[in-house]
């Protein structure tokens, strides 16, 4: 099998190392292919282009595009796009300022607690000053000591019915779907377990997006466990959907898979890499 992560990310949205550092730890660890999938932003490929090109490994264009859909929010990554598509560019920019404002309520949920000058600690683990979130706030409180680690403060205080938890409304799955296929890419729902929704409304989701020209399902994740892997990926053979498997790296002391542990994708499963050529 090939050695692929189609879901990782760089300083530039949140994740520890810089796109040049990620791609030096995929080739580290046996990665063939890799795709930088930074949350509401592409500034980060050209970048990773050219230490991919150093460093003789295939890195696909990616990002992962923040939703909002029925009250909830889902990411949808978009891959092999091109990143100088007008449409993705603008609405990616809405995303990021929307953003900074969901950062200010945070701020000021946190502070209501007694947690005081959390948005400019949450901004001094920021690495690229044009994108904030909620991991930024975890690392902040991490390192405060309000909960152990990064994971256990988003169940603390960043989810719903959490004390630093704000809602927010993100970009429609159609305009998602759009930008992405208008770029040339091919839409794919992130870690669809991590939802929690139940079997009739994961049905919903799954015909609105085939409807909408959304094309694979991300069914190797560290947010799935072998049932739900199992599960999802027979709803990816009956809805025709590909299947595709990400670490969701975000940094060595953060993340569940390191680049390069993946399993492989169950049997019987389209890869959402099957029909790519001269990908660059």
């Amino acid at each position: 099998m090939l050695n692929i992560d189609l879901h990782c990310h760089s300083s530039i949205s949140d994740g520890v190392l810089t796109p040049t550092q990620l791609v030096e730890r995929a080739k580290f660890r046996g990665v063939e292919t890799l795709a930088l999938t930074d949350h509401d932003d592409i500034a980060g490929l050209a970048e990773a282009q050219k230490a991919a090109k150093d460093n003789h490994i295939e890195l696909i264009n990616g990002v992962e595009i923040s939703v909002s859909w029925r009250g909830r929010t889902l990411h949808i990554l978009g891959l092999a796009i091109d990143p100088k598509y007008t449409p993705l560019v603008e609405g990616l920019a809405t995303l990021r300022a929307g953003r900074l404002s969901r950062a200010e309520r945070i701020a000021a949920e946190l502070k209501k607690i007694g947690i005081h000058d959390s948005l400019e600690g949450a901004y001094a683990y920021v690495g690229n000053q044009g994108i904030i979130g909620r991991t930024h706030f975890a690392r902040f409180l991490s390192e405060q000591g309000h909960a152990k680690d990064v994971k256990s403060v988003f169940k603390k205080y960043l989810v719903k019915g959490k004390p630093g938890y704000t809602p927010h409304q993100w970009a429609e799955l159609s305009d998602a779907i759009d930008w992405i296929r208008g770029s040339g890419g091919q839409a794919v729902i992130a870690h669809p377990g991590r939802y929690d929704l139940g079997k009739n409304v994961m049905q919903d989701l799954l015909n609105e997006f085939r409807a909408l020209g959304g094309h694979g399902l991300e069914v190797i994740s560290p947010s799935h466990t072998l049932e739900q892997v199992n599960f999802y990926a027979q709803h990816a053979r009956a809805m025709q959907l590909a299947v595709s498997c990400g670490s969701d790296f975000h940094g060595p002391n953060e993340s569940y898979y390191d680049l390069g542990q993946l399993p492989n994708i169950p049997a019987e499963c389209t890869p959402i890499w099957y029909n790519w050529e001269n990908n660059s």
